[in-house]
């Protein structure tokens, strides 16, 4: 496991997960539930930023490796799975909805793993569709962690539409991944 600026970063934002979670915990007298929004946007934030971040200096520094690869989505799949539990219990979001995101996300890594064991991952490579849904997604979490006007905008109302966006995107996104693996699947379940 080699420790470099990116990892560091990668581990760090896994690190944040329970601060952010842990907001939400303290005392309404101690924290005001204002301040508790804000507090998880901005960890929501700087979570996201600095997920940019690492995989722009692994590559500009040339210290990407094989653990980085994998941590990176790791740490993303848990601080979103993280804000959509913690926005469930808020009432900000359908469990339905939280359980597709969270579901394909569980289903997509498995595939992925899978066809890297089978020599094959680049048939399920990241796709646009994925990138949309990532973009809807982690726009529709701040917004909905806010719950306050934004710019004379309904915060909860534009992450609701988005996080409606992000869940249809992500049904799309896990049938074109499935269909792009399925004939490794079919070959091999013979």
């Amino acid at each position: 496991m080699p420790l470099n600026i990116p990892n560091t970063l990668t581990w760090a934002r896994i690190a944040l997960i329970p601060f952010f979670v842990g907001i939400y915990y303290f005392p309404d007298n101690v924290i005001s539930p204002e301040d508790k929004n804000l507090a998880a946007t901005l960890t929501f934030i700087v979570a996201a930023v600095t997920d940019w971040f690492d995989g722009y200096l692994a590559r500009s520094l040339g210290q990407t490796s094989a653990f980085g690869a994998f941590l990176d989505p790791v740490a993303d799949k848990l601080m979103v799975a993280a804000a959509l539990i913690v926005l469930v219990h808020l009432g900000r979001v359908d469990s339905l909805i939280a359980l597709v995101i969270i579901g394909r996300e569980i289903t997509i890594s498995a595939l992925r793993e899978w066809m890297a064991k089978v020599g094959a991952a680049g048939s399920v490579a990241v796709a646009f569709v994925g990138k949309l849904k990532t973009a809807a997604q982690m726009s529709a979490i701040p917004l909905l962690l806010y719950e306050a006007p934004v710019l004379g905008f309904d915060s909860i109302g534009l992450g609701t539409v988005l996080i409606y966006v992000a869940a249809v995107l992500t049904l799309w996104s896990m049938g074109y991944y499935m269909r792009c693996a399925w004939p490794e699947l079919a070959k091999r379940s013979r």
